[in-house]
């Protein structure tokens, strides 16, 4: 039996669109011989739908689209495909997450996804049934296994040592073997993560070993708004041995012969895991380019200090959407130095990057001309700081305004974490490229970028940072070094230690506390930023829940 692994980037709701992606798959799999098919979760509708699943014509739209993609299959080719499917019963929740397959012009089967996770990002069980019977797939002489994502994660490997190293109490992959399965398939979603690309690996190599089966695991690819899909889907022999993967974060068709990977004959053929600072470039690019072209954007802007974060932000945009489509803004004011025009200037040269040079030290004046009667003689403080932040912000937004750029937002996860930053200033932005990036992987994001040949200026890297709101500015004159920060903050925010387990690392309880309380005081500035493109395990947005108002 052939089977191809159709990895496809889905348009939340885009059903025509869709649709046609997966006729243009069956139609190359009927011209190469296949028999079946796979896509991906909820691939009819795409992932993740959140409360478009709470409306009956958007159910009803998924439905008629799964009848229509039964109705174009070659009768020697058999689909499967994820979508939302009506509960029948009257108990439970209204919809199942479900898997279809079709053939010979309608659907045969339905399997239903079991392990519905409520963590993180996730939140299905709002929405979806769980299942709770289980069968297998018989297709021309196999018997096939029809799992959706969590459903082979039962097992989770959690980073957090305070959460069960077993998540669920239903194993689905125990419950299918009773009916001896020649092969798993996997149909998922499974959003990037630059720490996970090994572990989620091992988690099918692991099952393939385990049961002594090939495993199939068709993911998705691409941006859906902050979550990025890497794609990376997999074809495992018995023994774990990876004979085939797709690429990542690219649309990839790949077809394998069953009997090949059950006789552990099957040719190797795949393609390399890179790096994690590669991985979470290609990410972000991914990301941008996803966001913008499903949303029909085609220009960004964003304000080049001549500081790290912004050049490596450029850098992204113009791999991701081309230097032709960026106008960015030099926004210098009295505390500027030089060399951060001269730095930007030579960036923007590099990448071919429209700019203008707006300085903003005679706009500032005239702000605290006018707040003088009100702010009088007093010293001045973080206010005036703010000030030239915002200035620089509504320029840039006037730029959008006139002229439909979108504005990138440049701030780092680091920032972010603590507060160092202006809201309705350098905060402000339609997309949020850094947030999910400690500074100092921003700083080997700029050494990749630099691989080749230099595109960011060497003293952009080198020399150190500073927001230049006041004379001498140094990041360090309010945060400690960024190589012990980011261990702090990565501590407390994806491992959620405690004080005492980080106090364990060998760092002054002070100090930890200091910086756990700037992070907990600004979560009402998190509230208030553009979505952040997801690509560690704890991302700030959707994934990470807290009151606004508490006193832990």
């Amino acid at each position: 039996m052939k089977i191809a692994l159709a990895q496809l980037n889905y348009y939340i709701g885009d059903f025509q669109g869709n649709l046609s992606r997966m006729e243009d798959a069956v139609q190359r799999a009927s011209s190469e011989g296949v028999d079946l098919v796979v896509f991906s979760e909820l691939a009819i509708c795409g992932y993740p739908p959140l409360d478009l699943l709470e409306r009956e014509d958007f159910i009803t739209s998924c439905n008629l689209y799964i009848e229509k993609l039964a109705r174009v299959t070659d009768p020697e080719i058999g689909i499967l495909v994820g979508g939302p499917e009506f509960n029948p019963h009257k108990e439970g929740k209204l919809l199942f997450n479900s898997v279809y397959f079709l053939n010979d012009g309608s659907i045969k089967q339905v399997f239903r996804k079991s392990l519905l996770p409520t963590y993180d990002i996730f939140d299905e069980y709002r929405y979806f049934e769980a299942n709770r019977e289980f069968k297998v797939l018989t297709y021309k002489g196999k018997r096939l296994a029809i799992t959706i994502c969590e459903d082979l994660w039962d097992e989770q490997p959690f980073e957090n040592e305070f959460s069960r190293s077993r998540l669920y109490t239903t194993n689905p992959l125990e419950s299918l073997m009773e009916s001896k399965p020649d092969v798993i398939i996997n149909l998922a979603a499974s959003p990037f993560s630059h720490r996970k690309m090994e572990v989620k690996q091992s988690v099918f190599t692991g099952k393939a070993i385990r049961y002594g089966l090939p495993v199939l695991y068709c993911n998705q690819v691409g941006g859906q708004t902050e979550l990025l899909f890497e794609g990376g889907s997999l074809a495992i022999t018995p023994s774990g041995k990876v004979a085939r993967r797709l690429k990542f974060f690219q649309e990839d068709f790949g077809i394998v012969d069953l009997n090949d990977l059950i006789s552990e004959k099957a040719p190797q053929n795949t393609v390399k895991i890179p790096d994690r600072i590669e991985a979470m470039a290609n990410a972000l690019e991914c990301g941008i380019r996803d966001y913008f072209g499903k949303l029909n954007f085609k220009s960004a802007t964003l304000g080049l200090s001549g500081g790290i974060d912004s050049a490596v932000t450029l850098a992204l945009a113009s791999g991701a959407l081309g230097p032709e489509n960026l106008h960015v803004l030099l926004l210098p004011s009295q505390y500027s130095s030089t060399h951060s025009v001269d730095d930007s200037l030579e960036l923007v040269k590099n990448l071919g990057v429209k700019s203008d040079i707006l300085p903003i030290e005679s706009v500032f004046d005239q702000f605290i001309e006018s707040l003088h009667p009100l702010f009088g003689d007093l010293p001045e403080d973080i206010t005036e700081e703010n000030i030239q932040a915002r200035i620089r912000g509504t320029l840039l937004m006037a730029l959008s305004n006139k002229f439909g750029n979108i504005l990138l937002n440049t701030s780092n996860k680091s920032e972010t974490a603590v507060g160092y930053g202006t809201l309705y200033g350098d905060m402000s932005g339609g997309l949020s490229v850094l947030g999910d990036v400690y500074k100092t992987d921003v700083y080997l994001l700029a050494r990749y970028f630099n691989r080749k040949k230099e595109v960011i200026p060497n003293h952009i890297i080198t020399k150190p940072p500073s927001a230049e709101l006041r004379p001498d500015q140094k990041d360090t004159d309010s945060l400690p070094p960024y190589d012990q920060l980011d261990q702090i903050l990565e501590a407390y925010i994806e491992k959620q230690l405690s004080t005492e387990k980080v106090a364990e690392m060998g760092f002054d309880p002070d100090l930890i506390r200091r910086i756990i309380g700037m992070v907990n005081k600004n979560e009402y500035k998190r509230y208030q930023t553009p979505p952040i493109l997801r690509i560690s395990s704890k991302a700030f947005g959707v994934g990470r829940r807290l009151p606004l108002v508490a006193k832990y």
